[in-house]
């Protein structure tokens, strides 16, 4: 490409946004902004390019030349303030310049809570938070953020106050019971939940809705007969994999694994299924001595053990900073945290000399990994995916646990390799204490299957598996257990270039 046409260089960003090229379109733009010089949009693209290649620092430069030629652009103000917010640095200035654009915002104002809590002004953050909501009650969004703010800070009863609210005013708005009910499910508090299904089925009236999410919380309580009836009241009236998945949840946790294996193979048939149903496969698999358990995760190379610690930054420093980023009080809404905290944002983004050397050691183990994985299998979860895109991030964070924490077992949906890497370990650890589990499904099945595998953990030791494979930690006694994970995204596949 020649020229210096701002609508197709933007056209060539975008696509390269949607099909993983960055890379390549990055220096193009930022080329042709720099020549333009006054062209903000130019330089807008090049931050954005630089943010989804984690290059924060060098999206931050650009944001501030677009920001200096269009200070009244909300669009570039709250890219700078976003991008600032997840390279680490205090982004309540200019999400506050932001505010001074458009006050009624959204994403402005949840990034305004969103850095008060990383400056430990969470108490306020939320109190902001509260005060738009009693002026809007209708902002789902909000209502979504203050109680994920409000589990951070240890208020989990206190999480569903503000929806609470909404409802007493405003009983008849479905929009607010199906956050409520949603947030409670979310959160495991399915007594609550129930209770809220049936005050919402007797405000609005009946809805496949409602007992849907009455099947959901009746089989989470243990209330087999009456949730089979209302699994069967709903039929196929929700065709839906996430709710095809609950009904595959509850079969087997009350011991239908003849009934689950065709609907398992029903969803597993239908394109764009989520990756969620290949776990309870895995454990339906593994009940029955299917065949197909043993090719969706008996490989050995699916899994890697690799020992980094020569390869990162000083444990050490690297574990004081982590602390400092652990500003939670309580366990994540939705997470599979038991007796500890998780950061807030995005790990890899941050721009500490020590987070850049540990994501460079990590993108190589990755590569590593995949350069070793088994023969393509284009019916295969993880084996089908190309091998020939850059390593991007769905997530990364930090996980502290003190003692008798762990977590419960789980998978990761929006990944494609998940992980565990070891920062720091409890002194003198007894048996298989604080292992990492691999391939049991959750307790609360009731499945009663061993672990495929467990892995001992040592510092610096990066552990990396199949994000559809179930995995969780075996409870310590006492001492800290301090790890990052992030999830590798799935690649995503390169569609024509720009001409």
């Amino acid at each position: 490409m020649t020229g210096l046409d701002p609508a197709a260089l933007a056209q060539l960003a975008r696509q390269s946004i949607e099909t993983g090229d960055e890379e390549q379109a990055a220096p193009v733009l930022a080329a042709a902004a720099a020549r333009a010089q006054s062209n903000a949009i130019l330089w807008q693209w090049t931050a954005v390019l630089h943010r989804a290649l984690d290059r924060h620092a060098e999206a931050l430069e650009a944001y501030a030349h677009a920001a200096a030629l269009a200070p009244r652009d909300l669009s570039i103000a709250f890219g700078r303030a976003l991008t600032q917010s997840e390279a680490g640095g205090d982004a309540l200035p200019l999400f506050e310049a932001a505010a001074r654009i458009d006050s009624h915002s959204s994403d402005v104002i949840l990034g305004i809570a969103s850095s008060r809590f990383a400056l430990g002004e969470d108490t306020r953050g939320a109190a902001d938070l509260e005060a738009v909501l009693t002026e809007n009650p209708g902002w789902i969004a909000g209502h979504q953020g203050l109680a994920r703010l409000r589990y951070m800070m240890g208020d989990r009863a206190g999480a569903r106050a503000s929806l609470d609210r909404a409802l007493a005013a405003h009983p008849r708005e479905f929009p607010l019971w199906h956050a409520l009910i949603h947030m409670l499910g979310q959160a495991e508090r399915h007594e609550e939940m129930l209770d809220t299904v049936r005050r919402g089925r007797a405000a609005m009236g009946n809805s496949v809705f409602f007992d849907a999410n009455e099947a959901v919380a009746l089989s989470e309580l243990g209330e087999a007969g009456k949730a089979d009836a209302m699994f069967a009241k709903v039929g196929d009236a929700v065709a839906e994999v996430g709710f095809g998945v609950m009904q595959v949840r509850h079969l087997l946790r009350t011991g239908r694994v003849a009934q689950a294996l065709p609907l398992i193979d029903r969803w597993l048939a239908v394109p764009g299924q989520i990756p969620l149903m290949w776990s309870y496969a895995a454990a339906a698999w593994t009940l029955t001595g299917d065949p197909r358990r043993e090719w969706l995760e008996g490989d050995s190379r699916l899994v890697s053990v690799i020992d980094l610690a020569d390869r990162l930054p000083s444990l050490d420093r690297l574990g004081e900073l982590l602390r400092s980023l652990h500003l939670a009080r309580g366990a994540p809404l939705d997470q599979s945290v038991r007796g500890g905290t998780q950061t807030d944002g995005l790990l890899f983004t941050r721009i500490d000399p020590e987070i850049r050397a540990l994501r460079a050691a990590i993108v190589e183990a990755v590569e590593a990994h995949i350069a070793q994985l088994p023969p393509p299998d284009p019916s295969h979860p993880t084996l089908s995916q190309r091998r020939d895109r850059p390593v991007r991030f769905s997530g990364s964070w930090s996980v502290r646990l003190e003692g008798g924490g762990h977590h419960i077992n789980h998978v990761h949906p929006a990944g494609w390799f998940s992980s565990a890497l070891y920062v720091s370990l409890p002194e003198g650890g007894e048996g298989d204490a604080g292992r990492l589990a691999l391939g049991q499904p959750p307790a609360v099945l009731g499945l009663d299957l061993p672990p495929a595998r467990t892995i001992e953990p040592r510092p610096g030791r990066l552990v990396l598996f199949p994000s559809t494979m179930w995995h969780g930690t075996l409870p310590f006694a006492a001492g800290e257990r301090l790890t990052v994970a992030f999830d590798v995204a799935p690649p995503r596949w390169r569609a024509p270039s720009v001409q």
